[in-house]
């Protein structure tokens, strides 16, 4: 769902670069309408990122040429726990094959010898971590230009974040180490890079819950949504990214019915009037919020039954179309 609306959202709340959603790379070279439908960018999105999915590296390196010219690097997802995504071969299932990960970076360096162009990879920790240490080297010494490391498992999924590994692979290699996992705060952020020396600190479901973040916001501020309404408008996100992107960033800014009447609503007139009529936006640029019932006769013509969650991305100019 994070498509170049969103991208170009987080960037003007001190975001230094952006990564796209995972991308299969097989699939992105044989397909015309994969292409079409799961990247485009803009001279201003920049740093970009690109991220793969792949075991070939082949198929990774002839992916890595196609964006070449559109990106600022790519990257090999090798963090995924999904079990669909493992299942395939792919994502952190790639753990289990160091060499394979070493030969892919390699293969894709000798494709793409500009050194300002990264080749990094986001894995996840292995114990014992001498695992972790093995993978992180091998993956240096082919040429790997940055890693971000998850401080959990692929097993893990809520238990605490191990900064002692992210530390421990940031004092191992000689290449930039960024910190992933749980980054909600921008103060929490810097405790993260403290603590943990690295160069750099990731956040996924955070940004979605609050775009402003990195720019010391606790909740998404008023500005934000502006720029996310505006955003939105320009590169005719669909309706139902729309909404989405909205439920998340106003999820601690809204009372449960509040919540339940805006799931609701099937025109992007009748969003925007909810958060006209139920949501205060200030000059002073934070959100307030009224905990009243929005009554959903007052917004008729934007009621229906359901939910829709499908993927999609935003259009930008000077788009790749491979």
């Amino acid at each position: 769902m994070i498509g170049l609306a969103f991208r170009q959202l987080v960037r003007l709340y001190d975001v230094d670069c952006c990564y796209t959603p995972m991308i299969y790379a097989k699939n992105f070279l044989e397909s015309e309408h994969c292409r079409f439908s799961e990247f485009s960018t803009s001279s201003e999105d920049r740093p970009l990122i690109v991220q793969f999915a792949s075991d070939d590296p082949f198929v990774f390196g002839s992916a890595a040429e196609l964006v070449y010219n559109y990106a600022t690097g790519v990257d090999l997802n090798c963090g995924c726990p999904k079990s669909d995504v493992r299942a395939k071969g792919f994502g952190s299932f790639l753990l289990n094959r160091p060499d394979l990960l070493a030969d892919i970076v390699k293969q894709c360096r000798a494709r793409i010898s500009d050194p300002d162009f990264t080749i990094s990879l986001k894995i996840r920790v292995q114990y014992p971590l001498e695992r972790t240490i093995d993978l992180c080297r091998k993956a240096e010494k082919a040429g790997v230009s940055h890693l971000t490391v998850h401080g959990r498992t692929p097993q893990m999924r809520s238990e605490p974040v191990d900064y002692d590994a992210i530390r421990l692979v940031k004092e191992s290699v000689s290449v930039p180490v960024v910190a992933n996992g749980d980054v909600t705060q921008k103060l929490q952020a810097l405790e993260i890079a403290e603590k943990t020396g690295v160069d750099g600190v990731m956040a996924a479901n955070g940004l979605l819950y609050n775009p402003a973040l990195f720019a010391g916001f606790e909740y998404t501020p008023a500005s934000c949504i502006r720029d996310f309404l505006r955003l939105s408008a320009d590169h005719g996100l669909p309706l139902h990214l729309f909404q989405q992107h909205l439920i998340y960033m106003l999820r601690d800014l809204t009372t449960p019915c509040q919540r339940r009447v805006f799931h609701e609503l099937s025109s992007r007139p009748a969003i925007e009037q909810f958060l006209e009529d139920v949501l205060l936006i200030n000059d002073a640029d934070c959100l307030s919020f009224r905990f009243f019932e929005a009554r959903a006769p007052n917004m008729d013509s934007g009621v229906r039954g359901g939910s829709e969650h499908s993927e999609g991305w935003g259009v930008g100019r000077e788009e790749f179309r491979g």
